[in-house]
């Protein structure tokens, strides 16, 4: 079954080329580039980086920053203004209907038409290459030493300025050498004066203490001069102080002597109330006999 027939208009027809044809880009009839161009285009390739390394090495840098500070960007056109690190994004959206994308337009080739014709020019009818390309061989070639001369001279004042650039950082080295040899004298100074200035305070500390012990020692003897007199002396009528015999005598020897003589004469005393009740009672029994008369006197 065929399919129906599509009309179009040829305006809108993507297969029809408008404009110039002959600002259309051809494409070569081959698309693998020769191997001299690829060994040619890596040659440029080297080269220009080789130049390029070699400018970097070359480049004047600014001085690393001393310790402490560092580098600051700073605007110096006359009519600042504000400079931020992040670019200032908008969102926007829009709605657009669900087409597909139209695939590139393909290069247009025409077809070919007509009849190949050749010809042939002998060597010298049109023109002579030996004198038509002196010109542009001097034009070339003075381009060539005017850029060779620019790049010695931009390298002669690179070279220059790395020179003083050397220069200039030796010299900062330097002064930074001496700068630090110098803080670390003044440091040292300032340690050993405050050192010294401990030991002086510590001098006098230990004087004053000296002195305020003498002052005390001298105060401590005149007072206890009249003191310890006096306390031996209480101390000693208190009986603190005594003589081990004496002490002796009174705690061991009259104690015994005193009971002795308690016993003594408790004794004595008992015999004395013996006698004395005997001698009562022999009396009363004397006493009781002469009282009555004997029997024969009474017979008489």
């Amino acid at each position: 079954e065929k399919e129906p027939v599509r009309y179009a208009n040829l305006m809108y027809d993507r297969r029809v080329v408008r404009g110039n044809t002959y600002a259309l880009k051809v494409m070569p009839v081959s698309t693998q580039p020769s191997r001299f161009e690829i060994q040619r285009q890596r040659e440029a390739r080297e080269g220009a980086l080789a130049r390029k390394r070699a400018r970097e090495q070359m480049q004047v840098r600014t001085p690393e920053p001393v310790e402490g500070r560092e580098h600051v960007h700073v605007q110096t056109e006359l009519y600042l203004e504000e400079i931020s690190d992040r670019v200032i994004e908008v969102d926007a959206e829009c709605q657009t209907g669900a087409f597909l994308d139209r695939p590139p337009t393909p290069f247009f080739v025409p077809a070919k038409t007509g009849k190949d014709v050749a010809t042939q020019i002998e060597e010298g009818e049109l023109f002579d290459f030996d004198i038509e390309v002196k010109p542009i061989l001097e034009m070339l070639i003075g381009k060539t030493v005017d850029q060779a001369l620019l790049e010695v001279m931009e390298e002669e004042e690179l070279a220059q300025l790395w020179a003083r650039q050397q220069a200039y950082a030796e010299l900062r080295n330097a002064e930074l050498a001496e700068v630090q040899r110098l803080e670390e004298q003044d440091r040292r100074y300032r340690e050993e004066k405050e050192r010294r200035k401990l030991q002086h305070m510590q001098l006098l500390q230990h004087q004053k203490e000296t002195t305020e012990k003498i002052a005390a020692r001298a105060f401590a003897q005149h007072y206890l001069a009249d003191l310890i007199p006096s306390v031996f002396n209480n101390l000693h009528d208190s009986g603190y102080f005594y003589d081990p015999i004496e002490r002796d005598i009174e705690t061991e020897f009259l104690p015994w002597l005193m009971a002795e003589v308690e016993e003594t004469l408790e004794k004595k005393v008992l015999g004395r109330t013996v006698l004395d009740s005997l001698i009562r009672t022999v009396v009363e029994n004397r006493l009781d006999a002469f009282s009555h008369k004997p029997e024969s006197d009474q017979i008489e």
